[in-house]
Formats: C-alpha cells, structure tokens, sequence
C-alpha cells in the first residue's frame, strides 16, 4: 500500500499546467453535500479537468447511481492545522509512538502538507446515492481508521457484501474516468497530484498546491 507519507513521492517532479480552480456550482449534474463547507466556499472547487473527469465518472455508473460530491480544494494552511492536530492525537493516544511512526500513521487518514493531494485541487471525496439516498459505504466518509477498525481502508473484509459492492461500483467509475483511489480512504480519489503520477506511472505529476 503506497502511503502519502512514502518519502519517494516527493522525488516526483510537479509541472503545474496552469489549470484554475472552478466552482462546482457552476457545473450541472453534480450532487454536492455542504457536510465540509466553509464560508469562501473553497470545498467545493476543483481543477477544471479534474471537475470534467467526474462527470465521466458519474456517466460510467449504473441506472439509480450517482456522485455525492462532498469536498476537493483544501487550503494549504487548513491542510497542515489538520495534519497537526491528528498526529498531537495519535501520539497522544500512544505515547511509546515515536514520531516517525506516528507520522506514517496520521498519513493513512490526513496527508502530509508538502504532498498533499486536496491543496491542490486534485483530490475529491465523495460517495454514492442510489436513488438518492446515501449508500452503505461501509464507514461513514472521513471515519478514522481507529474509529473504523480499518474498515475505511478501500479492500477492508469487515465489511457487509453490500458495501463491498457497492465500493466495487464506485471503484469502477472512477478508475474508468482515470482517478485513482488513497487504499486506507475509500472515498478519497485524486488525478493529477503526485500519488496519481506513481500509480500511473506519470512522468510528473500535473498540480501543485494553490
């Protein structure tokens, strides 16, 4: 499992291609949740091809699914506060826990600042509705894998049949608009960050942080 804190990613070189950020009000067919609103509305903004890509996600579910869209930009300074404050609690809840070690853990749930795929406006979470009612996903987005067992982890087994179908689904539509996923965060999908660029074996990855 390749994790934000692998010391390798950071060899990756950035090319930004200039992309602007837009706002996802402003594209249509898209369900977006206010659960991780903020008041510039910075959660709901992605870069454009990223937003694009969604939409052929959203084309490449089954009859009854669809996209609940609920953040992407994530300002670098927010990104770092919450970095900090979930390593202070790991270490915390384990004081034996050396730093190195807590920092590889916290990455399984909050990126490290300096590859962090959401300031960039590569990242987006999200989860399904079928018929419009949210869908057993297995864990509630953004659940912890302490608070979650490891079930948040995308090919967790203590899940239902039903969630692992429906990740299944999920996966496939968002693969097919070539995302990739963050293994210990089913809901956490990004194209064009630095994770994006080893998984695919890009040359470089395409944003930097904004």
């Amino acid at each position: 499992m390749l994790l934000l804190s692998d010391p390798r990613l950071l060899e990756i070189p950035v090319e930004d291609t200039g992309e602007p950020l837009i706002d996802l009000t402003d594209v249509s067919d898209l369900r977006i949740d206010d659960r991780k609103a903020d008041p510039e509305g910075a959660w709901r903004r992605l870069r454009r091809k990223v937003a694009e890509r969604l939409l052929i996600a959203r084309r490449a579910l089954p009859d009854r699914f669809d996209l609940l869209f609920i953040e992407g930009y994530r300002p670098t300074g927010l990104q770092s506060q919450y970095f900090s404050e979930y390593l202070s609690h790991l270490m915390a809840q384990d004081p034996g826990l050396s730093e190195h070690a807590a920092r590889i853990e916290a990455s399984k749930y909050i990126s490290p600042v300096e590859v962090a795929p959401h300031p960039c406006g590569a990242a987006v979470d999200l989860t399904l509705t079928e018929n419009g009612i949210e869908v057993d996903m297995g864990t509630p987005v953004n659940q912890t894998p302490e608070d979650s067992a490891g079930a948040c982890v995308m090919s967790a087994e203590n899940i239902s049949p039903g969630a692992r179908r429906a990740r299944q689904i999920l996966t496939e539509a968002m693969d097919a608009a070539g995302f990739v996923n963050y293994e210990p965060e089913w809901w956490h999908w990004s194209y064009g960050d630095r994770i994006w660029a080893a998984r695919t074996d890009a040359p470089s990855a395409l944003y930097a942080p904004l």
